[in-house]
């Protein structure tokens, strides 16, 4: 199903007016897109993760929800609002779950041309999370575009229309976030290795 950017804009502006019929109709519009960025976050985890991209869906969407002092303005914006719950959310689920190992080694997160992904295991959601407040703390915007590349599982272009900014200004964000985030992760790696 094509979603029209108007009719999101639409009733994302119904949202803010407080109508809350509106969120009804908006999340069928939605819910393809957000199943997708599940499914990419989900992908990222570890092989015996327990948390279906459904769950996590109907999750980001109950915190949704409750997101009454959020002034909604598109469907870019509602988007990059819900890879970031979608990844607080995960980021939860993770340290429960190394809790649960009682301390056990986390895994690291190896970087790749055009996206963060992991060899042969499951990326360490909470290596990344940490990461990315760092990086928020010395760049916003390249912090908000790993976390749409990396967990969002965007395109250059998709990025791009979601921050506002062109394509050629996210492939230099891109290149200088990864190379930030590797040595991050590896200086990580030294110091917890």
């Amino acid at each position: 199903m094509d979603t029209n950017p108007s009719d999101v804009t639409r009733l994302l502006a119904e949202l803010n007016r407080g109508n809350e019929e509106a969120l009804a109709e908006l999340m069928p519009l939605l819910y393809a897109e957000l199943k997708r960025l599940a499914g990419h976050y989900l992908r990222q985890e570890r092989a015996n993760h327990t948390l279906q991209a459904t769950a996590l869906v109907h999750e980001a969407y109950l915190r949704l929800v409750s997101q009454r002092q959020q002034q909604w303005q598109n469907k870019n914006q509602f988007v990059r609002v819900a890879a970031n719950i979608m990844r607080r959310i995960l980021v939860d689920y993770s340290r429960g779950y190394q809790s649960e190992k009682r301390g056990g080694k986390a895994e690291r997160v190896f970087l790749e041309e055009g996206t963060l992904v992991c060899k042969g295991r499951a990326a360490d959601v909470i290596a990344v999370d940490e990461a990315l407040h760092r990086l928020a703390e010395i760049d916003l915007q390249q912090a908000r575009l790993v976390e749409l590349r990396f967990f969002g599982g965007l395109s250059i272009e998709e990025a791009a229309s979601a921050l506002n900014i062109s394509p050629a200004t996210v492939k230099r964000d891109w290149n200088v976030a990864k190379a930030w985030l590797a040595r991050e992760m590896k200086s990580g790696k030294e110091t917890h290795g």
